[in-house]
């Protein structure tokens, strides 16, 4: 069977499309500036890749020249090849603690979540609808990002503020990335060969969040009521003081909208450096002598560090720790300087087993307390596997 991930953005539409028998990727590609000028797609495909400007006035255009592209290079020979579209979306509310096949009732719900998810749910729900029109008979999931975190308990979801504003406004912790972390900890368990396990992964990219995770289930996770809590990001301020908000609102005249957007996107290493939101330039500004890029490091090596102890006392203990995502799969050097900070809870790096870059690698010591692992993620296969599974068991 053959299925096809997607994740829709404002104006753009990634894609991976699976032979489910092998979960083999057959293609993957990009569609951008879709609605904006100087629109283009990338397809890759056997080794090969083509990339081509292209007029793309909203997304069902971006749908439909994917679909007559995977024709024309024979990676499929008729649209009746495509079992099932999984889609990404990001907030599902408490509604939904797993991924469903997508009815007017879930449309009608993603709509209704947008409030709390204003730049994601609203795209997701583009992608849906180009899908929709152009594949009218093809099962579609959702698959929520929301959803792995569903078993966290009240008290570590709520938050301690006036207790009517969660019953009246839903206001709570909802964490995000759980595709990711639900992964990683279908891959401990298969590491450990047992269910019974506890794992803090830490997704690590230009938005991140750790999750404490035991026998499978979310227990506690960084992000919160949006993706903007937590550690430090690429543009995202992550935890800080609420009373910062209104001061700066007065001392630059802006208005909140506009200070949750410094927060979400001129903050975190961006913010702090001064210079890239991108960990290779900021390592390069350290090899530099760039003291504000040292400084931008050091500021979330902290933060991530003291969330993954927090979770280390949250578990009673932890089986694995995992590192995983952009920085996580790639940087050596922040992972490295992140597990010597946890040398007091008897965990150590293997220095060599550390020198590793996108593939499954323990890279602590035969002795040390904790295993720790680097673990390239895979979201759309997990959306893949989720489709695959609602499609044929309805």
């Amino acid at each position: 069977m053959k299925i096809i991930s997607i994740n829709a953005g404002s104006s753009s539409l990634k894609f991976q499309l699976f032979d489910m028998d092998s979960e083999k990727v057959l293609a993957s590609g990009l569609f951008e500036r879709i609605g904006i000028e100087g629109s283009l797609y990338t397809i890759k495909y056997n080794s090969e890749k083509i990339r081509e400007e292209i007029e793309l006035a909203n997304h069902t255009d971006a749908v439909n020249i994917l679909l007559e592209k995977l024709i024309a290079l024979d990676i499929i020979a008729s649209l009746d090849e495509i079992d099932g579209v999984g889609h990404r979306i990001v907030q599902g509310g408490d509604k939904y603690n797993k991924s469903v096949i997508i009815t007017d009732e879930v449309i009608s719900d993603i709509e209704a979540f947008k409030d709390l998810a204003p730049l994601h749910n609203p795209a997701g729900l583009l992608g849906i609808q180009a899908v929709r029109e152009v594949l009218p008979d093809v099962p579609m999931v959702a698959v929520f990002d929301t959803a792995f975190h569903q078993t966290m308990k009240k008290e570590r979801y709520l938050y301690p503020i006036p207790y009517a504003w969660y019953r009246d406004y839903k206001i709570r912790k909802y964490g995000f990335h759980g595709t990711s972390h639900r992964f990683i900890a279908s891959k401990a368990k298969e590491i450990l060969g047992r269910e019974n396990i506890k794992v803090i992964s830490c997704h690590l990219g230009s938005g991140g969040s750790i999750c404490a995770i035991e026998n499978g289930a979310s227990i506690d996770t960084t992000m919160g009521f949006t993706p903007l809590a937590g550690i430090m990001m690429g543009t995202r301020s992550g935890d800080i003081d609420p009373s910062i908000i209104p001061y700066i609102m007065e001392k630059e005249g802006k208005n909140a909208s506009e200070i949750i957007d410094d927060l979400n996107k001129v903050s975190g290493l961006l913010g702090v450096s001064e210079t890239s939101s991108d960990f290779r330039d900021i390592s390069k500004g350290i090899s530099e002598g760039n003291s504000q890029c040292l400084l931008a490091q050091e500021i979330f090596i902290r933060r991530v560090v003291a969330y993954i102890a927090e979770y280390y006392v949250l578990l009673n203990g932890a089986d694995m720790i995992v590192f995983t995502a952009g920085i996580g799969e790639n940087s050596l050097d922040v992972r490295g300087k992140i597990v010597e900070r946890l040398s007091c809870l008897g965990i150590k790096l293997d220095e060599s087993a550390n020198d590793s870059r996108g593939e499954i690698k323990k890279i602590s010591t035969d002795d040390s307390s904790v295993l720790v692992y680097a673990i390239p993620t895979d979201e759309e296969l997990m959306i893949a596997r989720d489709t695959l599974e609602l499609v044929q068991n309805g």
